[in-house]
This record gives C-alpha cells, sequence and structure tokens, in this order.
C-alpha cells in the first residue's frame, strides 16, 4: 500500500482584496499520512477555497502549505476531484486519464480505470459513460496525477441517492487500497460521518474550525 501524504496548513492570512475582511486567519491544520478528512460547513464559508489553496490553484495567500514536508507549490500536485466530473468529450475514458498528467503511459492509465471498477471501457467517450461512470473516472484521473493525496470537493452533490451510496463505496474501497490522504468537502454531515475519520466544521469570518469524530480507522 502506497503511504499517504502528510499535509500542514498554516495560513497566516487570505483575503479577497485588499479592503476585504479576511477568509482566514492564523488558521492551522495538520493531516496526519492516511487520513480521511471531511470539510464541512455553511456554504460560501470558505471549503472549496481551502483546497484550492492546498491544491496550489490559488497561490494568493501568506503562510505555509506543505505537502510532506515540501512547499505545495514545490510538491507533486493533489489529485483533484471537482462537482462535476469535467471530461474532455473529445477524448476516451484512457486518454482523459492520460492528458491529466505528462508521461503517464497507456499501462499507467488502464491500472487506474481497474482500481475505480471501470476495466474494459478505456475506448468509451465521455457522451457513451453513464453519469456514475464519468464520475469513476474522473476518480480515476485524480489517482493519476498522485495517489497519496487527494482533494475532493461536493464529488457527488447532483447526483441519486442510490448512486451516492454506490460511489461512497467505491471511494472507502480505493481510500483502503491506496492509503491516500483524503480531504473530502461535503455539505451533508451524514455524509461526512459515513466517510471520514475526522470531520472538521468551518464558521464564521475569519474562519473558525471546530472538530467532530467520524467514522473510525480501519
Amino acid at each position: 500500500m502506497a503511504r499517504g501524504a502528510d499535509l500542514k496548513i498554516d495560513i497566516a492570512l487570505k483575503r479577497f482584496g485588499p479592503d476585504s475582511p479576511p477568509l482566514f486567519e492564523n488558521f492551522g491544520l495538520a493531516i496526519t499520512p492516511g487520513s480521511i478528512v471531511a470539510l464541512t460547513g455553511p456554504s460560501g464559508v470558505g471549503k472549496s477555497t481551502l483546497l484550492r489553496l492546498i491544491g496550489g490553484i490559488d497561490r494568493d495567500f501568506t503562510g505555509t502549505i506543505t505537502i510532506d514536508g515540501r512547499p505545495a507549490s514545490e510538491a507533486l500536485p493533489p489529485g483533484f476531484v471537482f462537482q462535476d466530473p469535467r471530461l474532455l468529450p473529445w477524448l476516451t475514458a484512457l486518454d482523459n486519464i492520460r492528458a491529466m498528467r505528462e508521461g503517464t503511459t497507456r499501462e499507467a492509465a488502464l491500472s487506474q480505470l481497474k482500481t475505480v471498477g471501470l476495466e474494459g471501457a478505456e475506448a468509451l467517450y465521455p457522451h457513451q459513460l453513464s453519469g456514475g461512470m464519468q464520475r469513476r473516472v474522473a476518480l480515476a484521473r485524480a489517482l493519476s496525477v498522485n495517489r497519496g493525496l487527494l482533494l475532493l470537493d461536493e464529488p457527488f452533490v447532483s447526483l441519486d441517492q442510490s448512486l451516492v451510496a454506490e460511489m461512497e463505496a467505491l471511494l472507502r474501497e480505493v481510500l483502503a487500497q491506496t492509503g491516500a490522504t483524503a480531504l473530502i468537502v461535503t455539505h451533508d454531515q451524514a455524509q461526512a460521518e459515513r466517510l471520514a475519520q475526522r470531520v472538521i466544521t468551518l464558521t464564521g469570518r475569519p474562519v473558525q474550525a471546530s472538530e467532530g469524530a467520524g467514522r473510525p480507522a480501519p
């Protein structure tokens, strides 16, 4: 099993403009390797912004974020799963995975598809995939970028309940198999407690964090 990433977050200041109030101020979190952490809280509180900061998409802040002791800007980028699959419609499932990270071999991409239960679907285009299959490709694509650190931003928000249950089971299986560190943003408190070992609720401005227990670690 691969070792999950060690993540340390120390944000001295994050705001969206010189005259706007701080979103994050003196905010810190430590995420140990292999931890599964859910971030919950009201809409607009800063959950997705925090993921973008960790992922290096947003670098406009004061402070440090390190992944395995290296600044996030210099570390291997996290694997990101967004609210919608964001697959390129002109590429097959296999090529959507290979396009995400230079040097990804056909064999590696096939292995990721197998991990998410899509063995044999490599030649299908997004329009030939069901909604659940598209989500599986998106997860495989994230794994191809970084099997040690996954950031998931409301990944099941628009799915019906039966498909949510299926995707939650898949995610638990993948995380157990890979040993990845995972941060999952969700508005659903029950889902947070089902998926994560730690549930961190963000409130207020500047953001404050309070912590509760999720499911027991395996």
